[in-house]
């Protein structure tokens, strides 16, 4: 799909679906009902002759946050239609408003049968730009591999965004990096969109080599006798009852090779489908398990993204890989396993695996000296009854780690909330067999989840991002498609990026 910056008369420019936008204030002496048109769309309405102000004024749009109205141009204009998106309120325009606003309004577009679509937002600044650029890329795309009806292959063929300050050298970067930012999310998505008997762990770590190719990242896949060599007693349990081997997939991005600082790590849970083991799940909604690789689908993309703007910094990529199937050879609960660390943790419920993958691939990135580690991980249930599958959860043992991850959240649009870490929760682990007890029983059950990864960090600075449920969307009110989400990706690089940017200074 052709995507361009470009600055051009609106009445010129030629599409099949113009996308302008609307804003509303209480304070706005734009209008008597308070409507806030910026320049394009002042432009358009004056074109066609005051009708987004009479559409506004009767009441038939109200700005709302993603209200979409459609007005054919009958010639005034180029463009064969105007598609008029709300901002919500001109005083907390932010980028993330943007993203959304673009998102629904291309998505709108390409339902209505457009090929050619152009966006007149006025997101003149950059991270109105890069936002509105991610927005419409995500809303673009669609997962329709296994769709044989042709119709159901058309889609958008070009995008432009229009500025007037196309030249500027800031729009030009943010321009760029929405459309990476775009693109590696939407691999992230493909990766988990794939059909579980084909996204087997050797696949998913053959696509992670083969980005790492294309975007020059060094990658090493471990396979099962050198995962034994490092003693991943967790993940090693958890592949016992599979026919597929597992893979331990490791991303290095060296962008600042004589750096003194440690390298980040970002850990992803990698499990390409969760039967539950032997404490099997229930039948119904069992399909959406091949989304249970989100956290380690969002760690590949977040490395793409990096190789692709290469900031000045050291990066590490983990993914642990494996499924989980009940078999004569699965691990029991009741188990005792030895990890990478050396800690022994008892089973309680081999449907509580990912935390056992992970716990070897952060003890693997305590072993090679990183910190902060952030591992990303669908992990628990008790997430998504905690905050309802509209953020991600929390957990660090580092607050300025955490302030930072929240304000990454705020930037990029993916929504955590911070939850506690507390020492009083390990009473709920603790075991009088082994080190650890894998589940802490049904309350806080996130909570207590986090704090057994905790006993696998070490004295690094550590975040847990526990993205349960935020992995695959319905798309009831999305600005993307029901399917995968690629939850992550751009958090955990915006991360990297700011950090890049604060070790400059």
């Amino acid at each position: 799909m052709e995507t361009k910056l470009v600055s051009q008369a609106i009445q010129n420019i030629a599409c099949d679906a113009l996308i302008v936008g609307a804003a509303r204030s209480g304070k706005s002496q734009e209008s008597k009902n308070g409507a806030v048109f910026f320049s394009a769309t002042k432009e358009v309405d004056r074109l066609l002759d005051g009708l987004l102000t009479s559409i506004y004024a009767n009441g038939e749009f109200k700005a709302n946050p993603g209200e979409i109205t459609e007005i054919y141009t009958m010639g005034k204009l180029v463009a064969r239609r105007v598609i008029m998106v709300g901002l919500g309120n001109a005083e907390t325009l932010e980028g993330h408003i943007f993203r959304r606003a673009a998102g629904i309004a291309v998505r709108f577009a390409q339902n209505k049968g457009a090929h050619t679509v152009a966006l007149a937002l006025d997101a003149d600044a950059s991270e109105g730009l890069q936002a509105a650029v991610e927005g419409a890329l995500l809303g673009v795309y669609h997962f329709k591999k296994y769709l044989t009806s042709q119709s159901n292959t058309l889609g958008i063929e070009s995008l432009q965004f229009v500025s007037k300050n196309a030249d500027s050298a800031t729009l030009q970067t943010a321009f760029k990096q929405g459309i990476v930012m775009a693109e590696a999310t939407n691999f992230a998505r493909d990766l988990v969109n794939e059909q579980p008997a084909v996204l087997t762990p050797t696949e998913l770590a053959n696509r992670a080599s083969a980005m790492a190719r294309q975007f020059q990242l060094e990658c090493t896949i471990l396979e099962q006798p050198q995962i034994a060599e490092l003693g991943m007693g967790g993940l090693l349990a958890v592949a016992k009852g599979s026919a597929e081997p597992p893979r331990f997939i490791i991303l290095r991005y060296r962008g600042a090779p004589q750096s003194t600082e440690k390298e980040i790590a970002l850990v992803g849970k990698g499990i390409t489908f969760d039967t539950g083991g032997i404490s099997i799940k229930p039948a119904a909604g069992m399909e959406s398990m091949k989304g249970d690789m989100g956290g380690g689908a969002a760690v590949i993309g977040a490395m793409q993204i990096i190789a692709a703007l290469k900031p000045a910094i050291n990066v590490l990529g983990l993914v642990p890989t494996s499924e989980n199937m009940p078999d004569g050879a699965s691990y029991h609960p009741g188990d005792v396993l030895r990890l990478m660390n050396g800690k022994t943790i008892e089973i309680i419920n081999t449907d509580a695996e990912g935390r056992l993958a992970l716990a070897d691939a952060l003890s693997y990135a305590v072993h090679e000296g990183c910190s902060p580690i952030i591992d990303i991980a669908t992990l628990t249930g008790g997430c998504v009854v905690a905050l309802g599958g509209k953020r991600g959860g929390l957990f660090s043992n580092d607050e300025d780690l955490s302030a930072a991850l929240m304000t990454t959240s705020a930037t990029t649009g993916e929504k955590f909330w911070p939850l506690p870490l507390d020492d009083e929760y390990a009473e709920f682990i603790e075991s009088h067999i082994a080190d650890v007890k894998q589940t802490g029983g049904r309350y806080g059950s996130a909570i207590t989840a986090a704090k057994v990864l905790e006993h696998f960090v070490g004295e690094a600075s550590w975040a847990h991002l526990d993205i349960a449920g935020m992995e695959l969307v319905e798309g009831r009110g999305s600005f993307i498609e029901p399917g995968a989400s690629g939850m992550g990706a751009r958090a955990l690089a915006t991360f990297v990026l700011q950090q890049a940017k604060q070790n400059e200074h």
